[in-house]
């Protein structure tokens, strides 16, 4: 299982938009990818193309979250989801 720690860089967190924009992007991979708070164990950790997951979640501006996958390419796939959560999405 990979894993990899992102800070949410959006000033809202993971609400509405930057939430949709993230639960897109994993989506789009062939993985499944989970996602949770640095502080929540680990088998609490949430389906990560889900907008109502990530919304439920409660991650704002500055925390930490855990991305979690398993598979072929889910270095990359963590990798490239890290960038987009470090980036504002609410900039765009």
């Amino acid at each position: 299982m990979s894993e990899r720690k992102a800070t949410i860089a959006s000033r809202v967190g993971l609400h509405a938009r930057p939430a949709s924009l993230f639960a897109a992007a994993v989506g789009d991979l062939t993985l499944e990818v989970t996602i949770a708070l640095e502080a929540d164990p680990a088998e609490d950790a949430m389906d990560a193309s889900s907008i109502l997951s990530l919304m439920s979640l409660g991650a704002a501006n500055g925390d930490i979250v855990v991305l979690r996958a398993e598979g072929d390419g889910a270095d990359e796939a963590l990798e490239s989801l890290v960038k987009l959560l470090e980036t504002d999405l609410d900039a765009k």
